[in-house]
């Protein structure tokens, strides 16, 4: 009988915690976590582990907060696409009020952690997600430039992990902030010419043109182009303590290159495999990069 109960215990455990990474996005929130700590490493200089725990920990409660009120938001909107009406809410498995309990719970020990490394870093972290939820979310269905607005709070990451570790905004966190920032749309567009269909059964607006054509792909190649000047602008010396060798640059480059050859191929081919490469590209590309940054910046 005790085994049986345990047994019960532990199913009731797991989905709970499934759910939990499921409103929290966790996946994403992992990657967005990597981004902040990537800034740290290129900031500090002096490597805290205590710093680099409370930015972890706090990048994701902020992240996992933003998910969950945009999934509250979003409820009713989730239910009518295949890709999300087995989310938590849509699903039935929870409550409206557990996840902004949840979500109320992970802003207040993501601003509290935060502000343990600099006010500033908890200012940006609580900017991120006002944006999110409060400018992005409702956009969605209103304006393809909800990617725009959205393109801001995500391309914070990055750069707070520069500012954590230095309680400074200039040229240097502003240069990262960039990189993402425009490397988000060539990455969101790909995903939402993936999912146009199902997007569009919810009324979002998330590609340029409002449609799978020319013109989207025109837009991802310009703003791909832009993404690759921007990181390798460090090498000429023009970012402060933000530097990249002729090595480093290089492979920043080349990597840049892969990606502008698959958004090329989207917009000769206009088909959802060649948007998932390019999806796919251009995560391998943001993770690339960061790791090439920190490590030329600690072999240099």
């Amino acid at each position: 009988m005790k085994s049986a109960i345990g047994a019960v215990n532990n199913t009731d455990l797991s989905m709970i915690f499934t759910d939990f990474k499921e409103i929290t996005k966790a996946r994403l929130a992992v990657s967005v976590v990597f981004s902040s700590l990537a800034g740290y490493l290129l900031g500090a200089y002096e490597i805290s582990l205590v710093s680099l725990l409370l930015l972890a920990f706090g990048g994701y409660c902020m992240v996992g907060a933003s998910n969950a009120y945009n999934q509250i938001i979003e409820k009713d909107l989730d239910a009518l696409m295949k890709r999300t009406r087995k989310r938590p809410i849509p699903s039935g498995r929870m409550s409206v009020k557990t996840a902004l309990t949840t979500a109320v719970v992970l802003t207040i020990l993501g601003i509290l952690s935060l502000l343990a490394l600099s006010p500033k870093t908890a200012m940006f972290g609580a900017i991120s997600i006002f944006l999110y939820t409060s400018v992005y979310t409702p956009l969605k269905t209103k304006s393809p430039l909800s990617v725009f607005v959205g393109a801001f709070p995500g391309a914070i990451p990055f750069m707070l992990g520069w500012v954590a570790a230095t309680d400074d905004f200039g040229i240097e966190p502003g240069t990262l902030f960039m990189i993402q920032f425009f490397w988000q749309f060539p990455h969101f567009w790909a995903l939402g010419w993936m999912l146009d269909e199902d997007y569009k059964r919810a009324g979002f607006k998330m590609l340029p043109t409002g449609n799978k054509d020319k013109g989207t792909a025109i837009q991802i190649i310009f703003y791909t182009i832009w993404m690759i000047v921007i990181s390798i602008l460090p090498v000429f010396g023009f970012t402060g303590r933000l530097q990249l060798s002729i090595v480093a640059a290089a492979i920043v480059l080349l990597a840049g290159l892969v990606m502008l050859f698959f958004a090329f191929k989207l917009y000769q081919n206009r088909d959802n495999v060649s948007a998932r490469k390019l999806m796919l590209a251009s995560v391998t590309y943001i993770s690339l990069i960061q790791v090439v940054y920190v490590i030329d910046k600690f072999i240099s």
